[in-house]
C-alpha cells in the first residue's frame, strides 16, 4: 500500500494541485495532511481517487476545514492513529516538540507523520520512524527551499520505506 504524506499547504491551490497530480502519478492509495490548510477551498482539491486522512495544524483558522474535508475523507481533530496495512501511524501537526518525541519514544506506532517546521525528514528511533514531509517554503531558518512531500510504502519496513519528493509548482 502507498501512502501520500503533505502538510502545510498554507492556501497554495497551486502547490496542492501539484501534490495531489503528483500522489495520482504515483497511485497512492490514501493520502495524509499533516495540517495547516488554513482555509477550506484549499483542501476541496484531496477529494481524489484515494482516501484522505487530515489533523488540523496551527495556522487552520477556520473551522469550516472540518466539515469540507468531512464532506470526502475523514478529519481526526487535534490527532490521528491510523492502520494502513498492518503499518500503526500516529499523526499530529507537530507544533509540540514534546508531543511528537513522545509519539516516536511511546513505541506504540511503526510511523509518527507531522509537520510544522516546513523542514522535510525521517527519523528511525528504535522500532518507529518519524516522517515530517516538509512543507512550502518559508523565510525561517532551517525550512526547505522547495515545496516537498513523502510516501510511504507499506511492503517495506523503517526509514527505507519513505520517499521524499521535490515539487515544482
Amino acid at each position: 500500500m502507498l501512502i501520500g504524506i503533505v502538510s502545510d499547504t498554507h492556501d497554495d491551490l497551486a502547490a496542492v494541485e501539484t501534490a495531489v497530480s503528483l500522489f495520482e502519478r504515483e497511485g497512492v492509495d490514501a493520502v495524509v495532511h499533516c495540517g495547516d490548510f488554513v482555509a477550506p477551498f484549499s483542501a476541496t482539491p484531496f477529494d481524489a481517487d484515494f482516501d484522505f486522512h487530515a489533523v488540523r495544524g496551527n495556522n487552520d483558522g477556520e473551522w469550516a476545514v472540518e466539515s469540507t474535508v468531512d464532506s470526502f475523507g475523514t478529519y481526526h481533530g487535534e490527532a490521528a492513529a491510523l492502520s494502513f496495512d498492518g503499518a500503526d501511524v500516529a499523526v499530529t501537526h507537530g507544533t509540540s516538540d514534546l508531543v511528537v518525541d513522545a509519539l516516536v519514544g511511546c513505541g506504540d506506532y511503526d510511523y509518527v507523520f507531522h509537520g510544522h517546521t516546513h523542514a522535510h525528514g525521517v527519523e528511525a528511533r528504535g522500532e518507529t520512524v518519524r516522517v515530517n514531509p516538509g512543507g512550502l517554503p518559508i523565510p525561517v531558518e532551517g525550512a526547505d527551499d522547495t515545496f516537498r512531500v513523502a510516501t510511504l510504502e507499506t511492503t517495506e519496513s523503517g526509514a527505507d520505506a519513505v520517499t521524499h519528493h521535490v515539487l515544482d509548482e
